[in-house]
């Protein structure tokens, strides 16, 4: 036990000399003067704030699919080889920038709400997945990506899952959004087999019409008019949406280039999430079942968008994203499979699926494509978070964000110009409701709560649906690059990792003394 206790006290001794070291302008210098990729430690005030693009407004789609893997697409070493080809997500890849550290947070409502304000999400109490009937929602005060590229002239449009809230305050024609056409914005698409359950365990007393009428529906409005409802969110309707959304965005931006007006289309279709009920063209078309089916669709639909980009002459003039919001489900999505085929994707090499703050789970897919200005075939090992879109469309088109709260994202246009290669970001924290779970500083994942899989899909620790299970005192410590499944903890090997990853923890809690946080999503705690 005294040895114990001596090592202990050695490798926190070593940790406190080793943080004390990269402190100092000497180390810093020796370090810098090693051969290596140059790093840019940039602070945001320093950053050139010129915009890129401003006078010529370019057009801006942004596709985001649903849960799908680091390992799904081909050009990140699935398509082909996991059963399902995707052709021309690959040239996209080929005619852009593929980003291979791009890092979302731990479930769907979260990344969404990081994407559309730039913060953390729990900075707008959005930390957990929406789940109809709580109190959280986006807070009216929200800055979002539509109101930046609204306050520009832009045209703005979004079709497909919203999953920010239902609240007229949080509408997403509340936020900038000129059109919103989708499934409920408080639900995502596996509220499709709401009605299908509730009659199969007899849970409710109504006829078929009425759980229909009161069931999920498809819903639309336009800036400042309340909700529309369209029809019911069935399970037919489920297979088809992806192309009712694509026809919707298609027919969006034809409207805007016959008015000679600048857009940004928000497509979050449905490619990925369970239950993957494919179109009638696609059943079939993978060799893994539904979920490949539905990722060929997708691939399919997102042909369509560049199809039309170029039949209108509009495609150099556009900025075009396809990003995942998360890892796979993985196994928690097994029982809506079909025939017996999971309906699950692939994390590649990491370990985690969504739910968990693993890198499997929070690292995942992200193309850009901007002709003449981003270079093709390139690939970017920057860390680039999805916070980062909203700063660096702000400095592309020239957009004022607010200053009256912390804005957690960077701009990253060195990244997509090719002037970086390792960016503006260091470091990222990953919380799941009200609690702070991991961090990553470089390479280095740091976890506050147990990342041991004591279960399976989401029960695992720190998954949706398990309890939270702080550690004694002490995070572990994996090395994603030397490790990238995380199976090796190496915090007694370097024990000095952990220190700057404790850093950033401590300068974001410097800002809740200004900014305090709203109270954290929690459906257990009331």
């Amino acid at each position: 036990m005294k040895s114990i206790a001596r090592n202990g006290k050695l490798a926190l001794g070593v940790a406190v000399l080793s943080y004390a070291l990269i402190q100092l302008p000497g180390y810093v210098q020796a370090q810098e003067s090693r051969p290596q990729i140059p790093e840019v430690e940039t602070p945001a005030e320093k950053i050139e704030t010129t915009p890129i693009a401003a006078d010529k407004k370019p057009n801006v789609v942004f596709i985001l699919a649903d849960n799908v893997g680091y390992g799904d697409l081909g050009s990140y070493g699935g398509g082909e080889l996991r059963g399902a080809p995707t052709p021309r997500l690959d040239q996209l890849a080929q005619q852009g920038l593929r980003l291979t550290q791009f890092l979302v947070e731990p479930a769907c409502t979260p990344s969404r709400a990081a994407l559309m304000t730039g913060q953390y999400s729990i900075r707008s109490g959005l930390s957990l997945i929406i789940i109809p009937g709580t109190a959280n929602t986006l807070p009216a005060h929200a800055f979002t990506m539509g109101e930046l590229f609204k306050s520009l002239g832009y045209a703005t449009a979004i079709f497909g899952k919203w999953h920010l809230g239902v609240e007229p305050q949080s509408l997403p024609t509340a936020h900038g959004f000129d059109e919103f056409y989708g499934i409920p914005p408080d639900t995502s698409w596996d509220s499709a087999t709401y009605v299908t359950t509730v009659e199969m365990t007899h849970s409710l007393a109504a006829p078929p019409e009425i759980l229909l009428a009161k069931g999920p529906q498809i819903v639309e409005s336009t800036a400042g008019s309340p909700l529309r409802t369209v029809k019911p969110f069935t399970p037919e309707v489920r297979a088809e949406i992806d192309y009712e959304l694509t026809a919707r965005s298609i027919d969006f931006m034809k409207r805007q280039k016959a008015a000679g007006k600048p857009f940004f289309l928000y497509l979050p279709f449905s490619m990925g999430h369970v239950p993957n009920l494919p179109a009638k063209e696609f059943a079939g078309k993978s060799r893994i079942g539904n979920y490949g089916d539905k990722v060929m669709e997708g691939d399919f639909h997102v042909g369509q968008v560049l199809d039309t980009l170029k039949e209108l002459g509009i495609e150099d003039n556009t900025i075009v994203v396809f990003a995942s919001d998360n890892g796979p489900y993985g196994e928690a999505g097994r029982e809506f499979g079909n025939n017996g085929t999971p309906d699950m994707g692939s994390p590649g090499p990491f370990r985690g699926e969504l739910g968990e703050a693993t890198e499997g789970a929070i690292r995942t897919c992200a193309i850009v494509r901007w002709p003449g200005y981003i270079k093709p075939a390139s690939t970017s090992y920057a860390m680039f978070s999805i916070m980062d879109f909203l700063p660096t469309f702000a400095r592309i088109v020239g957009g004022k964000l607010p200053s009256d709260r912390p804005i957690d994202g960077v701009d990253q246009t060195d990244v997509l110009l090719g002037k970086s290669a390792l960016g503006h970001r260091q470091s990222l924290l990953s919380f799941i409701g009200g609690d702070l779970v991991a961090a990553r500083w470089k390479q280095w994942r740091v976890y506050f709560t147990d990342i041991h899989p004591t279960g399976i899909g989401p029960q695992r620790e720190p998954g949706i649906f398990s309890a939270s299970s702080p550690m004694a005192g002490y995070p572990k410590v994996y090395n994603i690059e030397m490790d990238p499944h995380e199976d090796l903890e190496i915090g007694g090997l370097f024990g000095w990792s952990g220190a700057p990853a404790l850093k950033a923890v401590e300068q974001y809690k410097e800002t809740l003394k200004k900014y305090p946080n709203p109270p954290a999503s929690s459906i257990t705690k009331f």
